[in-house]
């Protein structure tokens, strides 16, 4: 049976994200806002914010599920292209829940992966 483990680490405390919130950089576009902060070791930490703004408890949902695999797709290549670890905070927003995941994973591609180098 093949071992399914997690690439990433998910930021789940309140202090992780105004840390990120204040002092991450920021990158934003269409389908979500992007903070960014380097961290010394261990594996990439991802945390996902979908405020009551986005919509229902189903939209809110369908925004987080959309935005984890797009960032499960992007983590081997992040760890292909360098060889730091990083924290991201993705806040979504509102057109994010009727966007499909290869479109998030193109602006995550086109947005993100550049400012990582």
């Amino acid at each position: 049976m093949p071992d399914f483990k997690k690439r990433y680490v998910v930021i789940k405390s309140n202090r992780d994200f105004s840390f990120m919130f204040k002092k991450g950089e920021s990158i934003v576009c269409k389908g979500f806002v992007c903070y960014i902060k380097p961290r010394r070791a261990g594996k990439n930490r991802v945390g996902i914010v979908t405020g009551k703004k986005i919509g229902n408890a189903v939209k809110r949902n369908r925004a987080r599920r959309i935005i984890r695999e797009s960032f499960r797709l992007l983590d081997p290549v992040i760890k292909e292209k360098t060889d730091r670890r990083f924290d991201f905070v993705f806040v979504a927003r509102v057109v994010t829940p009727s966007m499909k995941m290869q479109q998030v994973l193109n602006l995550m591609k086109r947005n993100v992966l550049p400012k990582l180098q």
